[in-house]
């Protein structure tokens, strides 16, 4: 499902219980200087994220403070995050000239402890390859460096390395829980590219070798991932970031089954095994 950019005024763009990502969750809270957003959420647990801008994070009688120092765009700078429990209120206040802030969450019962993720606490990997047109960064903030204290919720940022390329590539796919081979792990993403008139396509094939669907995803597009399999490209002379929510149904650990028909393609990617063990 692909939900154009608007102004959701704040409001959840994925809410709880949503019935094409039911174990996702998503907001983008936009907050000038010294101005307040509060929110909790029953059965989800969720990461705050500035895209852009700082703000104070308080929840659970902490105060996490000066989260995000990145300027006018996602590129500009390291992303940061505080893990707010499940079912918990969170206030985030403002403290640069204005902030833009993702939330995301995922359906998750146990309330856990809260924490902020530093930039320097990131777990990074870089893989592909320009020659294969698969060349990305991948930014982890709630990844395996947090596995144990958080319930089912994985949070990425993911870059196009250099302009134009494919992400996502081979095609895999998350749906279905069957280990060892995959997991069931909703997926929602937020699109950001640089210059921001540039685009990119979003591809969604429900069953191996028979037609998809192609959503044009532009600056600000959120996509829903309920089934199948999703590569995505940018156009050449554009970079694309995304930012990433997956949620798992039975465990944290994302497994990707991949498309039996490209799966030969996994010998030419370098480094895509690092990439894959680190959703684990």
């Amino acid at each position: 499902m692909h939900i154009p950019p608007y102004d959701n005024c704040n409001k959840p763009i994925v809410e709880a219980g949503n019935s094409c990502v039911p174990l996702n969750y998503f907001n983008i809270v936009k907050l000038t200087e010294g101005e307040s957003f509060s929110y909790q959420i029953d059965g989800y647990e969720t990461c705050v994220v500035p895209a852009t801008g700082t703000i104070d994070v308080a929840t659970c009688g902490q105060s996490f403070e000066s989260i995000g120092d990145r300027g006018v765009d996602v590129w500009d700078g390291e992303p940061e995050g505080v893990y707010v429990p499940t079912g918990t209120e969170a206030r985030l206040t403002c403290r640069s000239s204005s902030a833009e802030v993702f939330v995301a969450g995922a359906r998750h019962d146990d309330v856990l402890e809260p924490f902020a993720v530093t930039k320097d606490e990131l777990d990074v990997v870089q893989y592909g390859s320009d020659d294969t047109k698969t060349h990305r960064k991948i930014k982890h903030i709630l990844g395996q460096k947090q596995a144990g204290r958080v319930g089912r919720l994985l949070v990425s940022e993911l870059f196009t390395v250099g302009n134009g390329g494919w992400s996502g590539f081979p095609s895999h796919k998350h749906d279905t829980d069957r280990l060892p081979d995959e997991t069931r792990h909703d997926e929602t993403y937020n699109f950001r590219f640089r210059p921001h008139y540039g685009s990119g396509l979003q591809m969604l094939q429900r069953e191996d070798n028979q037609p998809g669907d192609a959503y044009h995803i532009v600056n600000g597009s959120t996509i829903c991932l309920d089934r199948g399999y999703h590569p995505c490209v940018v156009l050449p002379g554009y970079e694309m970031y995304y930012f990433t929510i997956l949620g798992g149904l039975s465990q944290r650990g994302l497994v990707q089954y991949f498309q039996p028909t490209h799966a030969e393609q996994l010998k030419t990617i370098p480094g895509i095994m690092d990439m894959v063990a680190k959703f684990k």
